[in-house]
């Protein structure tokens, strides 16, 4: 009785439930009665207003984002409580009060356009006072439908932005005036209506109601189908079903806590059931989910902001993002395999395997993701390219009946797309908070220089000191990442801790390209999702596993470890995003990669043809390092070690393989 309860399944409600606990976009009110209808059909405007002018053409800058940030505001208010454990199926009058401002604040731009662009010099007094009120609506709109840690951020930078001149050392600047700081933050595109906010109301949200429609086809089922399919029958099948599915869901998604509830829901207790430790299952699940960022095509809506921030097309950065995904979710597969065989566990049964036939007939539902792919590799823009990844979704979706997408899913797809643009437009907006700051006073450069100079003080070498700088982007991108979901996550590592890369290009003789550089903060930035103490994917994936939240992160943290080690590579290596090199060089440097994986997980798990000791382990990670390490002579000495290794394995499979069989006869007996 207590197995079965142990490994059931997850109904909606409590998914939800976690979801509202660990992800704070969907922590909603569920109201009903007139004040829902309003919201129904405020959330259908909005993704009408988008697709219009996807279609027809942007409005001017300020009106399009002004428009854009007004509803999400207002939905804001109404829908996202100001403390978790209030009543969800109220609305208390104050948010109606906040909700209201921000209709008149953002209206404030389109009704007084024309006089507002032609206006020369600072601020009228009610002009800073609809600012000042727009800047604390955001900033209270961030903490809702985010959470505190960006909320907290931005207000410390605005407290930086005054207090310039009483700072110490590097960190002085001259000071902004109240008026000044409000005027760039509202009355500019420095701040809140900067570039992130750009990319929210144009990119962004197309792309999350592209992915709206995919949902009303099936195509999240349609992945788990796929993926039992493909890797349920094969060693420890369900966690490397975890890992297929995550990944597939993961780069539609934009969220690693929805992805691990939404996913782990079905394969945490599938792994469970076949005889994967709690804490592992949960690891698996969050390791995966949150690799799901960083893989292309869609890679969590960061793609189409790294298109402004790094200044390169959307197809040079999914083709970068390729290889490094690869060697990412190949880390986990690895490992899951050697946990599976160390603990000897098989696949799933025969009957529990979707027929070929059944996966075959919805194979149509992933037309859509490539027809994305076509439409950006041939030159369409990206709003283009969304517009007609929806009309592709709902005519695949004609195909077939369990799949169509009926007039009534049509209008579920457009309420869904814009409530989960909600955090989107709430994050970017108070990132553009940062960014203006970060502008204004010329702190990024100085806290670039600042890490470099640091790193300079106490290496020896210019080698050193390029690690170690590294080291020190890392360190700050998983602090500054954590709690944060993915948009915002990247908004802010590229503003704060991208620079000290940057700044290395100048202090050092090395030329890191500006998207190595981009893609470092970007992981960084992601992994905190798993990185303890925070880890909000972990705890997600802990609260479906009944595991430890920190062991689930620690273990998360092993089966990622390839998400520590390849930014390294693809700074020292650029050859690995395919933005340098020849094929085969890039393909050389897969390969090396790829087996330096297989010895680094082999050594984490302590497993390969049979268990292994300890000074075994520290041999088969060493050398998994020396094969990742972008350096001929490392590589030739990590493949001679790697072959000895694989060799003595072999030879004495036998041996470990009698005594696991007896250690399991024992469990088992003991048991």
């Amino acid at each position: 009785m207590s197995k079965n309860k142990e490994t059931k399944q997850l109904t909606f409600e409590e998914q939800q439930e976690l979801m509202q606990k660990y992800d704070a976009e969907s922590n909603t009110r569920n109201v009903g009665g007139f004040i829902a209808k309003v919201i129904f059909f405020v959330l259908i405007a909005f993704s009408l207003f988008q697709i219009y002018t996807g279609v027809f053409g942007q409005q001017t800058a300020y009106i399009q984002r002004t428009v854009h940030l007004g509803f999400a505001l207002t939905l804001i208010f109404l829908l996202f409580p100001a403390r978790r454990k209030t009543k969800r199926q109220t609305i208390p009058w104050y948010d109606y009060a906040l909700a209201s401002l921000s209709i008149v604040v953002c209206g404030y731009w389109p009704v007084f356009y024309e006089s507002l662009v032609q206006q020369v010099g600072g601020i009228d007094g009610t002009q800073v006072i609809i600012g000042g009120v727009a800047v604390l609506l955001v900033l209270e709109a961030a903490r809702r439908a985010v959470g505190m840690p960006i909320t907290i951020i931005a207000g410390l930078f605005l407290v930086y932005a005054i207090l310039g001149p009483f700072m110490p050392g590097m960190l002085a600047h001259r000071g902004l005036s109240f008026q000044q700081l409000i005027q760039s933050m509202f009355f500019t595109t420095e701040g809140i209506l900067g570039t992130p906010l750009q990319v929210s109301s144009t990119y962004i949200f197309l792309f999350l109601l592209f992915g709206a429609f995919l949902v009303q086809t099936g195509v999240g089922n349609y992945f788990n189908d796929l993926a039992i399919s493909i890797a349920g029958r094969r060693i420890g099948g369900p966690a490397k079903v975890a890992i297929f599915s995550s990944a597939l869901n993961g780069t539609i998604s934009g969220s690693s806590v929805a992805n691990t509830v939404t996913t782990g829901a079905y394969t945490i207790p599938m792994m469970k059931k076949l005889g994967y430790k709690k804490d592992f299952a949960g690891a698996v699940e969050a390791a995966a989910s949150t690799g799901g960022q960083i893989m292309p095509p869609i890679m969590g809506a960061a793609a189409f902001l790294m298109i402004e921030f790094a200044g390169e097309s959307y197809w040079n950065i999914a083709k970068a993002a390729t290889i490094p995904a690869i060697l990412y979710f190949s880390g986990i597969w690895i490992m899951t395999h050697f946990e599976a065989k160390r603990m000897g566990l098989l696949g799933l049964p025969k009957e529990e395997i979707p027929s070929k036939i059944s996966v075959l007939k919805k194979i149509h539902l992933l037309l859509p993701i490539l027809a994305i792919v076509y439409f950006l590799f041939i030159g369409i823009s990206v709003e283009r390219a969304a517009i007609y990844g929806i009309i592709a979704t709902i005519i695949v979706s004609l195909f077939r009946k369990d799949t169509r997408i009926t007039p009534s899913k049509f209008i579920v797809a457009l309420e869904s797309g814009a409530r989960t643009a909600l955090g989107v437009a709430a994050a970017t907006a108070c990132a553009g908070i940062i960014v203006g700051v970060v502008t204004k006073t010329g702190l990024g450069l100085k806290l670039g220089n600042g890490l470099v100079s640091i790193a300079g003080t106490i290496a020896g070498s210019p080698e050193i000191q390029l690690m170690l700088t590294l080291f020190f982007t890392m360190i700050t991108s998983i602090i500054i990442g954590m709690g944060s979901p993915t948009t915002a996550n990247y908004i802010i590592t590229s503003t704060i801790a991208l620079p000290a890369i940057i700044a290395l290009n100048g202090e050092l003789d090395v030329a890191i390209p500006v998207l190595a550089a981009h893609m470092f903060v970007f992981y960084f930035g992601i992994v905190a999702d798993i990185t303890p103490p925070v880890a909000l994917a972990a705890f997600a994936a802990s609260g479906i596993s009944g595991g430890d939240p920190i062991r689930t992160g620690l273990n998360a943290s092993k089966l990622a470890i390839a998400a520590f080690i390849i930014p390294y590579m693809f700074v020292l290596n650029p050859t690995l995003l395919m933005i340098e090199g020849n094929f085969l060089d890039i393909g050389w440097s897969l390969i090396t990669a790829m087996i330096g994986m297989v010895a680094v997980g082999a050594g984490l798990i302590g497993f390969w043809y049979r268990k292994i000791n300890w000074f075994e382990r520290i041999i088969s990670v060493v050398t998994g390092l020396l094969l990742m390490y972008p350096e001929g002579y490392s590589d030739t000495i990590g493949f001679i070690a790697f072959v000895i290794l694989v060799a003595i394995q072999f030879m004495t499979k036998d041996k470990g393989q009698n005594n696991q069989r007896g250690n399991l006869e024992k469990a088992g007996s003991a048991g």
